[in-house]
């Protein structure tokens, strides 16, 4: 494929199946930037706005990661020169992103369709429901590693979606989890080869059929508190600059 052709690709496309509308990211690794962020609030925009549907999946078109987070080759240089206006700025989108995703009146599923690390894998806690790939893929979170501390609202997301002996386990050592580990742990619903992802992903989603009002208030009462901690506590700590690389 030409270098023209590749740039007339979408980063991100939506399709719809009856009354279910799946989202594909098309963007690499799928990391988290500020021109990936944008596509994907837009295309969840369009969904939400053009569509009458009612569930969403979102699945990756890498063959082996679904988002692999932060986009540290974007993100370090940005921190190194010292515009701390621009990550701060950044750091509000991801929570953006966050919040879109957990609030979105659509059922929402993640089809973790290969490796989910570090905000890639925070990002999927904030999926109303998680079904992964078996023969491919870790879910894990490598900040200790990294030496990026996570806001409080990450941990908040982190806090919905895991059983908390599996999530101390895992935002302590850092350690990898497969699919069927994941499901073992709660984290994901189903696991699954991926010959077969895509059809149990879609069995489950479609008679999701719910009413949108009701699921927003549903969310906004189950999911009210995440939505504080990201809003009141993440703040201070993006504009003190108590975030770090390395």
């Amino acid at each position: 494929m030409s270098s023209s052709e590749m740039e007339t690709v979408p980063p991100i496309a939506y399709r719809l199946e009856d009354h279910v509308a799946i989202i594909t990211l098309k963007n690499g690794e799928n990391r988290f930037n500020p021109d990936f962020i944008d596509a994907f609030v837009k295309t969840l925009d369009a969904v939400e706005n053009e569509t009458d549907a009612t569930t969403l999946i979102v699945e990756s078109a890498h063959e082996k990661i679904f988002s692999n987070g932060i986009d540290l080759e974007w993100l370090v240089p940005v921190i190194q020169k010292g515009d701390i206006d621009t990550a701060k700025a950044f750091f509000y989108q991801i929570n953006t992103l966050f919040k879109r995703t957990l609030m979105s009146p659509l059922l929402t599923i993640a089809a973790i369709t290969g490796h989910a690390f570090a905000g890639g894998a925070i990002w999927c806690c904030a999926f109303d429901f998680r079904i992964m790939r078996s023969d491919r893929g870790y879910f894990c979170f490598p900040e200790v590693d990294l030496g990026i501390p996570f806001l409080p609202g990450m941990l908040a997301l982190l806090k919905k979606a895991i059983p908390s002996e599996v999530m101390q386990e895992m935002v302590f050592t850092g350690c990898r989890l497969t699919a069927g580990e994941c499901q073992r742990g709660g984290i994901v619903k189903r696991a699954c080869h991926m010959d077969q992802l895509m059809e149990d992903v879609l069995a489950f989603a479609k008679p999701l059929n719910k009413k949108r009002p009701i699921v927003a208030e549903f969310k906004k009462r189950l999911y009210g508190e995440v939505v504080r901690v990201i809003e009141q506590e993440d703040p201070p700590y993006i504009e003190t600059g108590a975030f770090h690389i390395g």
